[in-house]
């Protein structure tokens, strides 16, 4: 299948291009003019824009998607609720994906693929998606989707709040050390210039740091930019994520408490994919492929394996050795059982709430560790500016 752009009108005369995929150029052309458009030009096209694989807001596709759902159950078609709800979408390159996903519907193409064809929407929403299409009961698994993203949203929520007050006390250290160099330690140097004493050592190193601060200061923050945009740049392949996701799990306190948010929402979305009716081994896919965590990932994609030989899901987690011994045992209770969706989602629950008991034990112990290092720093600036002064007075004193 070949990528092309094609630019067509409607028949309310509004022109637009998208992009869609087919096996020629005439086969694309002819598929838009049965549907009823004007086809001004079909070119090819090597890859998609990068505009068009942003992703979605999380919140924004929520809501969407809560009123898709209401709209098909009230009877509304498929199409026409597509088309009214893209209407209705502030962001235009949402509004732009929407209305792609209801010209590719209209033009025969099955909703889970048009969806699936814009490269911005979740993993697990374009496969839940499949799966309504094949059970024939679109409605329940949109309700469970949506009821999985509800859950994750609001924990992910309670997270980033959690992070909020740590990551403003660092940046307050931060903007005050940068304060007291380049601003307060300059009108010392000068002070202790015209002065012309001795100073100790202590003040002589905070003064030339003042002074190459001022002059340097401007060239440091160049490269140190520079630096972080090719790290960042790294981290977006495949070795530096790798990497990058193995230092995090080999961390001392934040380490287990990733492991297991990563543990908990891949259960969660592994039983909201089987509880749709998808089999075991696509669902273990799409999870692994929604999860950030390589180190996981890579271990389920491991265990796909070991499951297609017919093995159990449990043992075949437990010899990846990624996963946490307490995981296993839930999930093998519940393939047992024969009640596997729920004990994942129990597995979800479980691990989401020892994250955020632990991450707020460690936010309470960070908060207060971060003042004492801002008035360490303080404090150390002070006394080496100060110093020289509370030395000439006591000379003086003595003289």
């Amino acid at each position: 299948m070949n990528e092309f752009v094609v630019r067509l009108s409607d028949e309310r005369g509004r022109v637009q291009e998208q992009t869609h995929t087919a096996a020629t150029a005439e086969e694309l052309r002819a598929r838009f003019t049965q549907a009823g458009y004007y086809v001004y030009s079909v070119k090819a096209r090597g890859a998609l824009a990068s505009a068009g694989r942003k992703k979605v807001n999380l919140e924004t596709f929520l809501i969407f998607n809560q009123q898709f759902l209401t709209l098909i159950r009230a009877g509304l078609p498929i199409l026409g609720s597509l088309e009214l709800l893209g209407r209705r979408q502030k962001s235009p390159h949402f509004r732009a994906q929407l209305e792609d996903v209801a010209t590719r519907v209209k033009t025969g193409e099955s909703i889970s693929q048009a969806f699936e064809a814009q490269g911005g929407f979740p993993v697990v929403y374009t496969t839940t998606l499949l799966a309504g299409e094949r059970s024939g009961n679109l409605e329940e698994v949109l309700e469970r989707y949506l009821n999985f993203q509800r859950v994750s949203l609001t924990f992910r929520k309670k997270l980033k709040a959690s992070l909020i007050y740590p990551a403003l006390l660092i940046v307050m250290v931060i903007a005050l050390f940068i304060f007291l160099i380049t601003f307060v330690v300059p009108r010392f140097a000068q002070l202790y210039e015209q002065l012309g004493t001795e100073l100790p050592a202590l003040t002589v190193f905070l003064l030339d740091l003042g002074h190459n601060a001022q002059h340097y200061g401007i060239y440091v923050a160049v490269v140190l930019g520079a630096l972080l945009f090719l790290f960042y740049r790294w981290t977006k392949t495949d070795a530096g994520a790798t990497a990058i996701d193995k230092v995090r799990v080999s961390l001392p306190v934040f380490g287990p408490v990733w492991l297991k948010y990563q543990v908990g929402l891949f259960s969660r979305t592994l039983s909201t994919l089987l509880t749709g009716g998808l089999p075991l081994v696509p669902s273990l896919e799409t999870a692994a492929r929604s999860i950030d965590s390589r180190q996981v990932a890579n271990a389920v994609f491991r265990s796909v394996e070991t499951v297609r030989e017919g093995k159990g899901l449990a043992r075949s987690l437990e010899q990846t050795k990624a996963f946490p011994e307490l995981s296993i045992e839930m999930i093998e209770v519940g393939e047992s059982t024969g009640a596997l969706p729920q004990m994942l989602n129990s597995v979800a629950e479980f691990f989401e709430e020892d994250v955020q008991t632990n991450l707020t034990a460690a936010m309470s112990l960070i908060e207060p560790l971060i003042l004492v290092v801002m008035g360490i720093v303080v404090v150390t600036i002070l006394i080496a500016l100060y110093l020289p002064i509370f030395s000439l007075g006591a000379n003086g004193m003595t003289n």
